[in-house]
């Protein structure tokens, strides 16, 4: 909410304009993908579900219902798992 609105632009056309799929293939840590499988701005299919394809060693982990800031509502859960997946 209290993003600059020309760094969101930026944001926004660099990750919808850069392929990175190579960059997830060259991946080479066990990595940790979270989202919400209600997320509206980054739809799960276009992200978490392809990314997860690519990494050699990832875990993905969907929350239900969860939109795009899943920190928010989700951070008790989010927190849990990150820790889960640390240790």
């Amino acid at each position: 909410m209290l993003v600059n609105l020309a760094a969101a632009y930026d944001c926004v056309r660099a990750f919808s304009e850069t392929d990175q799929r190579e960059d997830l293939r060259s991946i080479d840590v066990p990595m940790l993908i979270a989202q919400g499988d209600d997320d509206q701005i980054v739809p799960i299919a276009d992200a978490a579900l392809k990314a997860i394809e690519l990494v050699q060693d990832g875990t993905l982990k969907v929350y239900p219902g969860a939109p795009h800031g899943i920190h928010g509502s989700y951070r008790e859960a989010l927190h849990k798992d990150v820790l889960d997946f640390i240790s």
